[in-house]
C-alpha cells in the first residue's frame, strides 16, 4: 500500500526541523462533530468507501459504494482481512492532536478538509483493534506495533503536521526523529 503525497524522508526530516514546538493545546471546546468526516465522493462513495478502495485488493462493492468483499493488511500489525467491518479508517494525525495542537483555531471547512483528505498521507485502512489501541495519541505514546512501520509513520505524521500547519510537543518531536532515522536502519 502507498499512501498519498508521502515524502521521503530527507524533505519529511526538513519539514520536522521546520515544524512549530509548543505545549499542547486544550480539549476545550473539542468535538469529533466540528471535524464532519466521511464526506461524499460521488456514485454513493464515501471517504471510508474510497479508503477502502485505495488501501484494498481484489475490492468489489456494492450499489451502495459498500465493500463486500476484498484483501486487507494491515500496516500497523501487519494482520490481514476480508471483511471491512474489521478495519478502521485511521486518521494518521487524530482528530483531537490536531484540535489541541492548532486546528481548534481552524474554520468548519478546513476541518472538514482535514477529516477527508485524500490527497495526503492522513488517511489509511488498518486494523479496529490497532486504531482503537492509538485513540487520540501522538507518536510520543503510541506507535504502530511493527516497527518496520515506523519510517513510513514518521513520514506521514510529520508530513499531515506540516502541510496544516499544526504544532508538535518536544516529545513528539523527539520519537518522530527516532522515527525517521528507522528509515536508515
Amino acid at each position: 500500500m502507498s499512501l498519498p503525497g508521502l515524502p521521503g524522508v530527507d524533505e519529511a526530516r526538513q519539514a520536522l526541523d521546520a515544524l512549530k514546538v509548543a505545549e499542547q493545546g486544550s480539549m476545550a471546546g473539542y468535538s469529533r462533530d466540528k471535524f464532519p468526516h466521511w464526506s461524499s465522493h460521488g456514485d454513493k462513495c464515501d471517504t471510508r468507501e474510497m479508503i477502502l478502495q485505495r488501501d484494498g485488493r481484489d475490492v468489489e462493492r456494492d450499489d451502495q459504494c459498500r465493500a463486500v468483499s476484498g484483501r486487507w493488511v494491515s500496516v500497523y500489525d501487519s494482520k490481514s482481512f476480508t471483511d471491512a467491518s474489521d478495519l478502521d479508517i485511521d486518521h494518521m494525525v487524530p482528530l483531537a492532536n490536531a484540535w489541541r495542537s492548532g486546528a481548534k483555531d481552524w474554520d468548519q471547512d478546513k476541518r472538514k478538509a482535514f477529516a477527508n483528505d485524500l490527497t495526503h498521507p492522513q488517511l489509511l485502512a488498518v486494523s479496529a483493534a490497532t486504531n482503537r489501541g492509538k485513540g487520540d495519541q501522538g507518536p510520543e505514546e503510541w506507535q504502530p506495533p511493527l516497527q518496520s512501520y515506523w519510517c513510513v509513520y514518521g513520514r506521514a505524521w510529520t508530513s499531515v503536521k506540516s502541510t496544516y500547519g499544526l504544532t508538535v510537543t518536544e516529545d513528539e518531536k523527539s520519537m518522530l526523529v527516532k522515527m525517521l532515522d528507522t528509515c536508515n536502519a
